[in-house]
């Protein structure tokens, strides 16, 4: 596919997927020093392949409610059902000051809920995890479809790696293995506590590790010793990929929907103590909202932005949202050999974002 557009490039793309490590980590800097002081409340909404999160702080930054929903391949409508619960909660009269969007549906999430700014996942949970833990030297992240770590100094982020191509390892994955046990996943974690022997499972890939556990549990082995080898195996991969060449040193924040886990933070915490890089088991902490501490981070961060300019009106769209009729369609361009592929968002019958071209032509 070639690249000779005659059309203007587009200038200004701030998704992660675009920006530098180093525009990254300095964006993070500038959003954490921030202390504020007001009785306004400030929405962060979260949405990525597997779970759509919401948050709402105070301007203390604590937590005042949150929703943790499944988005089952379906973004606009997980957000729509996460505002309907969180209005039966505080009121459709409750006053929203700023809202924020992150996760990797958030450039489509900053458009529905009107979204006052849209940041990546690295900053939203650096801050969320410091506000949680000033003292953290490391974070480690595993959602539902991805991972990721974040290396902590000083209070401010230094490095940090992603992982979105494995699964293995990840909330999803789990999800499968315990289903087709038939075990709840609920009770997954406590059943790895139960085993006094694991077994070696191969956790490199999610096809291995599947074929691995049906061996295993033909050959005879419990229940219990396959899911604790699941849980060691599961931890290795992390840490031999995305921990890979990472400085890790306590205290760690564990965070995401897999930090529920305890089969898997019990592997955590032996695996890590047995390389050195922690001395106590109390080196790794859970926070309370592990599993919403992106929309936390994405909160505090349009809080700050408006702080530092009271004059901001918000743009959120308001608790009506579940009430708009939004839709998204796709077409190629064929204007030159790109052939770019365009995404619109419709509110009813208005297109109210466009995006997939590589030159601007079809910007709303």
């Amino acid at each position: 596919m070639t690249e000779n557009c005659d059309c203007p490039k587009k200038e200004g793309m701030t998704s992660i997927e675009t920006l530098s490590k180093e525009e990254i980590l300095e964006s993070t800097q500038e959003e954490i020093a921030l202390e504020v002081s007001s009785d306004k409340y400030y929405l962060g909404v979260d949405v990525g392949s597997i779970s759509t999160n919401l948050a709402i702080i105070d301007s203390q930054k604590n937590l005042v409610e949150s929703v943790y929903i499944r988005t089952e391949g379906r973004p606009i409508q997980s957000i729509q059902q996460g505002i309907t619960l969180l209005k039966e909660i505080v009121g459709e009269n409750f006053q929203i000051s700023g809202v924020g969007a992150t996760g990797s549906a958030r450039q489509l999430t900053g458009l529905v809920v009107g979204a006052d700014v849209v940041r990546n996942e690295i900053t939203a949970h650096s801050l969320a995890s410091l506000n949680e833990n000033s003292e953290i030297q490391t974070i480690i992240e595993i959602g539902g479809q991805d991972s990721k770590i974040i290396i902590i100094r000083n209070g401010l982020p230094v490095d940090f790696a992603m992982n979105t191509v494995c699964a293995a390892g990840t909330g999803s994955f789990l999800d499968q293995q315990a289903n087709r046990l038939e075990i709840p996943i609920e009770e997954f974690g406590d059943l790895a506590l139960k085993s006094n022997n694991a077994v070696a499972i191969a956790g490199r890939c999610t096809v291995f590790a599947e074929s691995d556990m049906i061996h295993k549990q033909q050959l005879g082995h419990s229940e219990e010793d396959i899911i604790r080898g699941l849980s060691e195996a599961l931890v290795r991969n992390y840490l031999n990929n995305v921990g890979k060449g990472k400085e890790i040193t306590g205290p760690i924040m564990f965070q995401g929907g897999v930090a529920a886990n305890v089969g898997i933070r019990d592997a955590l915490r032996r695996s890590l103590i047995k390389q050195n890089k922690i001395k106590h088991e109390d080196d790794i902490i859970v926070p309370e909202h592990y599993d919403v501490m992106g929309a936390i981070g994405v909160a505090i961060l349009v809080m700050n932005k408006i702080v530092k300019n009271p004059e901001i009106k918000t743009k959120f769209v308001g608790w009506q949202i579940p009430d708009i009729n939004y839709q998204t369609k796709g077409f190629e361009c064929k204007g030159c050999p790109n052939i770019c592929e365009i995404i619109e968002v419709l509110m009813g019958e208005k297109v109210i974002a466009r995006w997939g071209s590589k030159c601007g032509k079809w910007d709303v």
